[in-house]
């Protein structure tokens, strides 16, 4: 079994007085990832952005 399917499992377990927690916890995970997510990105395009605005590079890719 995996973690998708015992997950599944242990809601249809769960009273239904707590789907509305449940949901709003899956709901901030799912968040809080795409926020690192983004995070994550942000920070490499600067740190990136010094080997790719060179004049080198801009020539190398000008035929594209």
């Amino acid at each position: 079994m995996n973690a998708k399917e015992s997950l599944v499992q242990e809601i249809e377990q769960i009273p239904e007085s707590l789907l509305p927690e449940i949901l709003n916890f899956i709901q901030f995970l799912k968040y809080k990832h795409q926020q690192e997510q983004r995070e994550t990105a942000l920070l490499s395009e600067s740190i990136l952005a010094k080997d790719w605005l060179t004049p080198e590079e801009n020539e190398a890719w000008q035929h594209l």
